[in-house]
């Protein structure tokens, strides 16, 4: 059984973020699996997901951010890489970042001045059909007092993607100001940068096989189960923590 979810966001959904480390093609696919693992897991437990951009999604469903958000952090892979010739083991990083979509009243109260953000338009590379495809309809905008990113490219019309990236980065700011107890977005003045530090959990694929939270000291001897979407396991270990 779950332990009983409390906090003010743990009952809303997400916007799920998956950063691939350094490492090239083995990190990049590390990432890769790593989206699909979540994908699994969410429609495992009945939730609702939308893919807004590469390895990005919105997750909707009870409880979402109450039962994902001690997956956020650093994940690490130890594998004998597809992509080696020499069939050398290879360890991947990748950065699962989760934060809660919140009510559309707090992002109102959120007011970004202009000259803090920058807007990139890309032409789209997901679904949405040939003509999407031929226009520059995706969009990521940066906050550059915080180094901030957030993208969309899975709407129609670029006002849309940019509709939804500006919602997505207004959630990475509140929960950041959150994080660090600041009352205005002014406050955040220095630039922001994934914490690469100590991995969570470890995916051993090579030698031998087993899946290892660092914090809970729970095991999974079978990975392929844990990368299918069997995490439930994991997350309860986590919650007990609190």
């Amino acid at each position: 059984m779950f332990k009983p979810l409390t906090g003010k966001y743990d009952h809303g959904p997400v916007h799920l973020t998956i950063h691939a480390g350094v490492g090239g093609d083995d990190a990049k696919d590390w990432a890769n699996m790593l989206f699909k693992m979540y994908l699994k897991y969410a429609e495992k437990r009945g939730w609702k997901t939308s893919i807004v951009d590469d390895r990005a999604m919105e997750i909707k469903g009870e409880f979402v951010y109450g039962t994902l958000k001690k997956e956020m952090g650093v994940h690490r892979l130890v594998r004998i890489s597809p992509f080696s010739s020499k069939k050398l083991r290879h360890t991947s990083f990748a950065l699962v970042e989760i934060v809660p979509i919140f009510p559309d009243i707090e992002h109102r109260k959120l007011v970004i001045p202009p000259e803090d953000l920058k807007l990139e338009m890309s032409r789209s590379s997901g679904p949405g059909g040939q003509n999407v495809n031929k226009r520059e309809t995706a969009m990521r905008i940066v906050h550059l007092p915080t180094g901030l990113a957030a993208a969309s490219q899975a709407e129609r019309s670029q006002p849309q993607n940019r509709e939804k990236a500006m919602q997505l980065l207004k959630s990475k700011l509140l929960a950041l100001m959150i994080a660090n107890q600041k009352q205005t977005l002014s406050e955040l003045r220095t630039k922001v940068k994934p914490e690469w530090g100590n991995q969570i959990r470890s995916y051993v694929l090579n030698p031998y096989q087993l899946v290892k939270d660092h914090r809970t000291n729970v095991e999974h001897r079978q990975p392929d189960r844990v990368l299918d979407g069997e995490l439930d396991k994991f997350v309860e270990a986590e919650l007990q923590l609190e």
